[in-house]
């Protein structure tokens, strides 16, 4: 347990707990907000309980809290010891093969990151009483304190918002950039508005895409987390894991936890299921946030062309138009995105080095390869299929 002085004089403690579970949930749950589903306490809570971040799936639990002397939480931080790189979507392989080479250990290395999910969002939650700038600073001297105690190599910060972006920059943490692709809602009336802003030949193309699914004799049907039966449950989730089984892995997340949230957190859910007749083949499942819909899993007993894209895109931003959502964030990768009208976005990760010769040899890395992304997002953009006498 750690104690610092505020400008203000009050003393904050900075404690680190073995599980989200040591947390009241709506102490939690204040600081974090309902915008973000993914840092809220249900979600951290099942992916815990459910055996998905454990010390054995390499994703052990050490959340960081700041509190006043009368244990009024002021701040919290989302924090993994790992011991692989496995689920981050930020991806440092080839930097743990450096270390290995040169007879170094990379593991464990401390990570600020919602588990297997590359969408970025509040990491270090304030309360607005708080100065946001003092907070950081005693986050970041409590963590590299925790690094120096467990010889961590390395402390990386995931997908954070701007703010938090700027103030680890300014405390000398690396900033890696990276590309995602998101679908930005411009007032739609309906999806025909959305396709009348694409050029003649792409717009023929989607629709194509659509019919192709519709004359196979599919049914989409989107159900609201409270009308998703515990049977539908199951078979979505095995849509989901076989994706991960067709490619000889196991799924990072295990039925248990899909369980959970369907009891805790229904108000955040859409689950997209395809339906031929009275079978379901296909399914993808969303998560509301205020403003956001965001794209997770999906997966399809069936190889049906265009499937995917109907399930995953089109059905999303078809919901994301009728319901009001200005965005919907897919997740990561994906350049098949940029022809069904989702632009290229930055995303942000920072990164501390203990040792300072792969500090500055990351650091040279880094920004050769923001310059790369930089001009690769300008020609996805120049490829998106929107008409050029548009300003979208």
């Amino acid at each position: 347990m750690l104690e610092f002085m505020t400008s203000a004089d009050a003393v904050l403690t900075v404690r680190f707990v073995d599980s989200i579970t040591a947390v009241p949930a709506p102490q939690w749950n204040a600081l974090a907000g309902a915008g973000y589903p993914f840092l809220r306490h249900e979600w951290l809570a099942a992916l815990e309980t459910s055996g998905c971040t454990t010390r054995a799936t390499g994703w052990q639990p050490k959340h960081l809290l700041i509190e006043t002397a009368d244990k009024v939480l002021k701040a919290a931080l989302p924090l993994f010891i790992k011991t692989n790189s496995m689920g981050e979507y930020v991806f440092d392989w080839s930097w743990a093969d450096a270390y290995q080479r040169h007879g170094m250990d990379y593991y464990p290395k401390l990570v600020s990151a919602i588990p297997f999910t590359p969408c970025a969002g509040p990491r270090l939650c304030v309360a607005p009483d708080c100065d946001f700038s003092a907070i950081v600073t005693l986050a970041h001297q409590a963590v590299l304190s925790l690094s120096d105690t467990l010889q961590a190599s390395s402390w990386h910060v995931l997908f954070p918002l701007e703010n938090l972006r700027d103030e680890l920059v300014a405390h000398a943490m690396i900033l890696r950039t990276g590309c995602q692709y998101q679908w930005f809602n411009q007032n739609y009336g309906n999806f025909e508005d959305f396709l009348g802003t694409f050029a003649s030949r792409k717009r023929k193309n989607l629709r194509k895409e659509r019919s192709a699914v519709y004359d196979a004799g599919i049914t989409m049907h989107a159900l609201e987390g409270v009308e998703v039966s515990l049977a539908d449950w199951e078979l979505f989730y095995q849509f989901y894991a076989s994706t991960y089984y067709v490619r000889g892995r196991r799924p990072y997340l295990n039925v248990e936890f899909f369980r959970q949230i369907s009891r805790s957190m229904p108000e955040h859910l859409m689950l997209v299921l395809a339906r031929r007749g009275a079978d379901a083949i296909a399914g993808a499942l969303f998560f509301k946030g205020s403003d956001t819909l965001y794209g997770r899993y999906w997966g399809a007993e069936k190889d049906v062309p265009f499937l995917h894209f109907e399930t995953c895109y089109y059905q999303g931003i078809d919901y994301c138009i009728r319901h009001g959502f200005t965005r919907m964030d897919s997740g990561a990768q994906g350049e098949h995105k940029i022809q069904r009208g989702f632009a290229p976005v930055p995303t942000w990760s920072a990164h501390w080095i203990r040792h300072p010769d792969f500090s500055r040899a990351i650091a040279s890395f880094v920004k050769e390869e923001q310059a790369h992304i930089g001009d690769y997002m300008l020609q996805a953009a120049d490829a998106l299929p929107f008409r050029k006498d548009l300003q979208l």
